[in-house]
C-alpha cells in the first residue's frame, strides 16, 4: 500500500496490513489535521519505506511523551509520525492512503475532547484519555 502527500514528493510504502488504527480526538490532533480528529495506522518500522524529503515537528503529547509529525516541505501534508513511547513503530495518516476501503479504527482515544457530533461506530474500545 502506498500513502503520499498532496504533491507526491513524500511517500510511504507499507508492506503489510495492520489492525493498529487509532482515532485520536485530542486537541493537538484536531489542530494538526484541521479536522475533529486524527486517524493514524501504526506499522512496525521495518515494514515501511519512506521516500522523499520531510520536515519534522516534535511536540509534547498530553501523555507527557514526545510525538513527532513528519510533513512534506513542498505541500505541507503531514504524512507520518513517530513517538518515543514506541520507537520501533511508524504511524501513517490514514487519509494519505486515499483508499475508501481502508479499515476502520480499532480504538478511539482522548474522547474527553471529542466533538459532540462525532460518533465512531463499531464495538471498539473507547478511552476518555489515552489508552492507559
Amino acid at each position: 500500500m502506498r500513502a503520499q502527500c498532496q504533491c507526491g514528493q513524500l511517500s510511504a510504502e507499507v508492506r503489510v496490513a495492520t489492525d493498529q488504527i487509532v482515532a485520536c480526538h485530542c486537541q493537538a490532533c484536531q489542530r494538526r489535521t484541521g479536522a475533529p480528529f486524527g486517524l493514524i495506522a501504526y506499522y512496525a518500522t521495518a515494514d515501511v519505506t519512506i521516500a522523499g524529503q520531510s520536515v519534522a515537528y516534535t511536540r509534547t503529547a498530553d501523555s507527557g511523551r514526545t510525538f513527532t509529525g513528519h510533513f512534506c516541505a513542498t505541500c505541507g501534508t503531514t504524512l507520518w509520525f513517530d513517538a518515543d513511547l514506541k520507537p520501533d513503530v511508524i504511524g501513517i495518516a490514514v487519509g494519505a492512503f486515499a483508499d475508501p476501503t481502508h479499515p476502520a479504527p480499532a480504538r478511539s482515544v482522548w474522547e474527553d475532547t471529542m466533538h459532540e457530533w462525532v460518533a465512531i461506530p463499531g464495538p471498539i474500545p473507547h478511552f476518555p484519555k489515552g489508552r492507559s
